[in-house]
């Protein structure tokens, strides 16, 4: 790959990578693909009639055998565009017991299991079998999976190591790798694994590497395998998204509290993310005792009762998920239009993949996030990196303003899980952290106040990397 004119790249992203071969062009329809029939039939059957930009400009690259670099934001398709490349390129090769020849590798369970549902029904209709491979889940049965041979792998990097030490799986028979969300690979700790794994699979193999931003982490990861790819970009941020709205709500004292129960309280779903899982928890049980169907998802919760509130929430039998940074990706929930940051998030590529969660596939949305007065200036630098010029609203509960920017609404007080109503909190004794408290501001987490100093961002994402290298995420 030639590396000698590479193009120059904005701040906290590298330079693309030039493409020695030429491109094909973009293909104007499914049917204009080499695809197998049985294929366009389930596209069809699904009601999957036109390619989104990202699939028409990729599949007939990666179809044709080419490494790919692609950056779509969550939502433009990208789990097509390498998946039917992938299962059709495997076309009718069998695998050997615990010899995969297919592998995607991505950094949450929901993620994988995500990948894994929506391309069940294509591997299906070309007699595939597919195994996912996560943490949380009996160890043993994806190992008795894999001894019953799967051509395709989607795992996670954590359990997929232990499955090859445990000699479960050998990826030397692997023809063609995916990476799906690679910077948070990156970000998470998750690199060393990434690398130990990529270093094992067929080295004359097809690489594609997907993600929603692509930043100097992933520059690694390009450079080293993969060999003149094709690249493409499209929609590069949840910022140039035209149907999402953006808000900053400046919100005073213990205000803050009463305006995310009035919010959460709406008339339709909504995803609250909050830093910790205690504060997850808390307010969580503060909703339910105000009468709102919330659930809690983060990483103390086993993959089951993850599985089973994502569910509830996507059937609306959940209208208010309240959730860590485990919810930021691979969450896909049809006509989800509001996001609410509780706690504003650490960068501004954890708010784009935040706000990912809405305005999906050319929906509408609207991302909120609360903060203090004093948190504005803070909040203002995060929104330029992320290239975005919100609304400001100062707002407080019971307001006319706040209902029309987010739908809230006093909530119906009627606890859903027996004992008394929630009270309304004192003035500074909010029983979760902060809502809205900038970092390096004190702020409760119910069980006594703790002070945040400047180290703390690098302080919560060493812990949230050590927490994914175990598996936990």
């Amino acid at each position: 790959m030639t590396r000698s004119a590479r193009t120059t790249a904005p701040t906290g992203e590298f330079a693309l990578p030039d493409t020695v071969t030429p491109t094909l062009p973009a293909a104007a329809a499914f049917a204009d693909l080499d695809l197998p029939p049985a294929l366009l039939e389930t596209l069809t059957g699904l009601g999957v009639n036109h390619p989104f930009p990202i699939q028409a400009a990729t599949l007939p690259n990666s179809l044709a055998g080419r490494d790919v670099l692609g950056r779509g934001r969550t939502g433009s398709g990208k789990t097509l565009a390498f998946g039917l490349a992938l299962l059709t390129r495997i076309g009718s090769r069998r695998a050997e017991p615990k010899q995969p020849l297919g592998l995607i590798l991505v950094p949450t369970r929901e993620l994988a299991q995500q990948v894994g549902e929506a391309l069940a029904p294509y591997a299906q209709a070309l007699k595939l079998r597919m195994v996912t491979v996560v943490g949380g889940i009996s160890i043993g049965r994806q190992a008795g999976a894999l001894r019953a041979g799967a051509e395709v792998v989607v795992a996670t990097p954590g359990r997929l190591h232990d499955l090859i030490e445990r000699k479960d799986c050998r990826l030397d028979r692997v023809r063609i790798t995916v990476l799906d969300e690679a910077d948070q690979m990156c970000d998470m700790g998750f690199l060393p694994q990434v690398t130990e794994l990529l270093d094992q699979v067929r080295p004359d193999g097809q690489r594609m590497l997907f993600s929603a931003t692509l930043d100097r982490d992933v520059d690694l990861l390009v450079r080293r395998y993969l060999h003149d790819p094709v690249v493409h970009s499209v929609d590069p941020s949840a910022g140039a998204v035209t149907t999402m709205e953006h808000h900053v709500l400046t919100v005073h004292g213990a205000d803050r509290y009463a305006v995310t129960t009035e919010i959460a309280a709406r008339d339709g779903r909504v995803l609250l993310f909050l830093d910790t899982k205690h504060a997850v928890d808390q307010l969580t049980k503060h909703l339910r005792a105000s009468g709102v169907r919330a659930a809690a998802l983060h990483s103390g919760k086993s993959q089951p009762q993850r599985t089973r509130t994502l569910a509830q929430f996507k059937n609306g039998q959940v209208t208010a998920l309240v959730a860590t940074n485990v919810a930021a990706r691979g969450l896909h929930v049809d006509d989800l239009d509001l996001v609410v940051n509780v706690d504003p998030p650490s960068d501004h590529k954890d708010y784009l993949h935040r706000a990912g969660r809405t305005a999906r596939a050319g929906e509408s949305g609207s991302v909120v996030t609360l903060v203090p007065s004093s948190g504005r200036r803070e909040m203002s630098r995060l929104m330029a990196d992320a290239g975005i010029t919100p609304k400001i609203t100062a707002v407080r509960s019971g307001e006319a303003e706040l209902s029309r920017i987010t739908g809230a609404r006093t909530p119906s007080g009627v606890p859903l899980d027996g004992g008394p109503a929630a009270a309304r909190p004192k003035s500074g004794n909010a029983p979760f952290r902060g809502i809205g408290t900038p970092r390096g501001e004190s702020g409760r987490t119910g069980g006594g106040g703790s002070r945040r100093g400047g180290d703390a961002r690098k302080m919560a994402e060493a812990r949230r990397a050590a927490r994914v290298r175990r598996g936990s995420e």
